[in-house]
């Protein structure tokens, strides 16, 4: 039997869940130090998931879960999913929690508290970048709070009320009713590919410009 959410995908998610909560608790506590390692975490970690999906297991893969409108439609009058990973609504919901994630954390890289704190792009950019930045990071926090509740209701009512093992298989990797139709790709290469993200940022931000001294 073949997991439907190989053993990256997994990790991914639950990492993904923990910085959610590690961002909001570190903004509103204003632990601003633990609120840029978990951004930085969040690109390493949406940016995997995006070329995962175009190169891991074939449940992971975005061709196999994003549906054009007749699939979706056909899902709506209830002819049910054609693959046992994401289904065509939930497919979409997936890339949308990604972007927002993704324009959350990078629009976090230029802002500051105009105190302590600023982000590694802060001198980068003018000021009227820099605001507009800050507007995007509020709003799409407040956007992405609305679409995980919302996820979280679906989950829950796939997992308790269709009794499909949804949230099971997000754990396990497979479910009754809900096994892979093929072998994962292997987990070191998910692995080897975060390292490569992660390098990649610290170079990146390493080239940023960083303030003139005072004196």
């Amino acid at each position: 039997m073949h997991p439907v959410w190989d053993l990256p995908t997994r990790v991914f998610h639950w990492l993904l869940v923990l910085c959610v909560v590690l961002a909001w608790w570190s903004a509103e506590f204003e632990r601003y130090d633990w609120h840029e390692w978990v951004g930085y975490a969040l690109i390493v970690l949406v940016v995997t998931r995006l070329v995962w999906g175009l190169v891991g297991s074939v449940h992971a893969r975005f061709s196999d879960f994003i549906a054009g409108p007749k699939r979706i439609a056909a899902y709506l009058r209830g002819e049910g999913s054609p693959t046992p990973g994401h289904n065509p609504l939930g497919g979409w919901s997936v890339v949308a929690l990604l972007a927002l994630l993704l324009l959350q954390a990078v629009s976090g890289l230029f802002n500051s508290d105009d105190v302590l704190f600023s982000g590694p792009l802060y001198y980068a950019a003018d000021s009227g970048f820099r605001d507009l930045m800050g507007s995007i990071h509020d709003l799409a926090f407040n956007v992405l709070l609305g679409l995980v509740a919302l996820h979280v209701l679906v989950v829950c009512y796939h997992q308790f009320r269709k009794r499909d093992g949804m949230i099971t298989a997000m754990i396990r990797g497979a479910a009754a009713g809900r096994q892979g139709r093929a072998a994962p790709v292997a987990a070191w290469k998910a692995l080897l590919l975060a390292l490569l993200v992660a390098g990649l940022l610290w170079l990146g931000l390493e080239q940023a410009p960083q303030p003139q001294p005072l004196w």
